[in-house]
């Protein structure tokens, strides 16, 4: 297996297909918007929808990056977590949960098309890792928040 591969295996792993561990689309599959705009008590907590703008913005960004995109929507670490709208409408979830499908697919589509070569300059092949490590992290906290709240299955 050619280091790409590996890149878009692991891509993937955290994505939509299962491992030792629960990836991203399992984790907010079947949400309402009422639930995913739940945050338990206290100010430290984002809500889940927090998390999929934050880790939604990133991907686009690293996916431009990779597609040789200029970037011009610059937010801090914080702002990301606002990207879109918390609503309490269902359609408003769903789109969100679909652009984040979208550009799954596009950084996916865009690490295949990018040789060893480009991978090895500007820490690019870093970045992927990164992104990968960054959205396993913020699974766990996803699933977290949905067994505070009592929406993760006992069983899965």
């Amino acid at each position: 297996m050619n280091r790409t591969d590996l890149l878009i295996r692991m891509l993937d792993t955290t994505f939509d297909k299962e491992s030792w561990y629960a990836p991203f689309k399992p984790a907010i599959e079947g949400l309402t918007a009422e639930q995913a705009m739940w945050k338990p008590v206290g100010e430290a907590s984002k809500s889940i929808w927090e998390n999929v703008n934050h880790l939604v913005y990133y991907k686009e960004r690293l996916t431009a990056n990779l597609e040789g995109r200029e970037w011009t929507q610059n937010l801090d670490g914080n702002e990301t977590f606002y990207l879109t709208e918390q609503l309490n409408e269902d359609k408003e979830w769903k789109a969100l949960v679909e652009r984040a499908e979208m550009v799954q697919r596009r950084l996916r589509e865009a690490i295949s098309k990018t040789t060893t070569e480009v991978l090895e300059q500007n820490s690019l092949e870093e970045k992927l890792l990164d992104i990968m490590l960054h959205d396993a992290y913020h699974t766990g906290q996803i699933i977290q928040l949905r067994k505070m709240q009592g929406s993760w299955p006992l069983h899965r």
